[in-house]
């Protein structure tokens, strides 16, 4: 087992990139294992804060979205914008604190208006 080489913050050669890096490129690891990480040092004996880094050069592009993907992500958005209480498009994504629209979490209010 060896072990991956270990970078300062923004001290990383170049050739080498984030999961995040990559996707701004248009790219994905594809597959490929950990090549480095950088290392970010914090205060009070806390541990560092890691990054994981992968090779540019190995790196794939990016699967582009199909018809079926795009229904998919239409339907799983759909149902994060239905209120489970009145099932009705709230018309955003509903937060999961509330676990309904604000309409329904806060009846008192809406009427007051």
């Amino acid at each position: 087992m060896s072990t991956l080489p270990v970078f300062r913050w923004h001290l990383a050669p170049d050739g080498y990139a984030t999961r995040r890096q990559l996707r701004a490129r248009d790219l994905r690891p594809g597959g490929q294992d950990v090549a480095a990480q950088l290392e970010r040092p914090r205060r009070r004996g806390r541990p560092p804060l890691v990054a994981y880094l992968y090779r540019v050069d190995l790196a794939k592009p990016v699967r582009p979205m199909t018809p079926g993907r795009w229904r998919a992500h239409a339907a799983m958005m759909r149902a994060r914008r239905t209120c489970p209480e009145c099932h009705r498009d709230a018309g955003y994504v509903i937060p999961p604190t509330l676990g309904s629209c604000v309409t329904c979490a806060y009846p008192e209010e809406q009427r007051a208006a």
